[in-house]
């Protein structure tokens, strides 16, 4: 598992990420743990899932590149700060650790889970599922290209057959 969390760090290393906002969340513990730990990384946990969108959008004015990481609940949070994101033609990255998908035992999930990928395209994102651990690093590299030399806003979501679905 903790292989293709390895490559997503990288990627975003690679692409000269230098900012996380996170929610804390064990879909994106690795890469949590990881930017905690990296001196050229500056992380900042949210108490909710928008301030990491304004956050973003401050950074690209900034000149520096980052990552929103949050949980699928976290999208339905974020939809007005969209707007933001849409009309000032950000480019975002979002990554998302999916609920509501495959093998949900917790029925407060599905409805968000569900919605996602409506929701996120509604405000102007292209979304990008990935569901095999072999596909992370290629999706990932798709995303940055997109959001860091193309300009777009760009969600990719971790499903849960990517990440493994939690008991409930």
């Amino acid at each position: 598992m903790a292989d293709w969390q390895e490559d997503l760090y990288r990627v975003l290393k690679e692409f000269e990420v230098s900012q996380v906002s996170y929610v804390p969340d064990a879909g994106h513990r690795v890469l949590i743990d990881k930017s905690l730990a990296d001196p050229e990384m500056h992380s900042v946990p949210l108490t909710t899932e928008e301030e990491g969108i304004a956050m973003l959008a401050g950074a690209h004015l900034g000149g520096a590149r980052g990552v929103a990481a949050m949980q699928s609940s976290g999208i339905g949070n974020c939809v007005n700060m969209f707007s933001l994101v849409k009309n000032g033609l950000f480019p975002m990255l979002v990554l998302v650790s999916m609920r509501g998908d495959f093998g949900e035992g917790n029925p407060w999930q599905m409805p968000m889970g569900q919605a996602v990928e409506p929701v996120m395209e509604a405000m102007g994102f292209v979304t990008m599922r990935i569901d095999r651990p072999e596909d992370v690093e290629g999706a990932m590299r798709a995303a940055c290209t997109m959001v860091f030399r193309s300009g777009q806003a760009v969600g990719v979501l971790l499903t849960q057959k990517l990440i493994g679905a939690k008991a409930f």
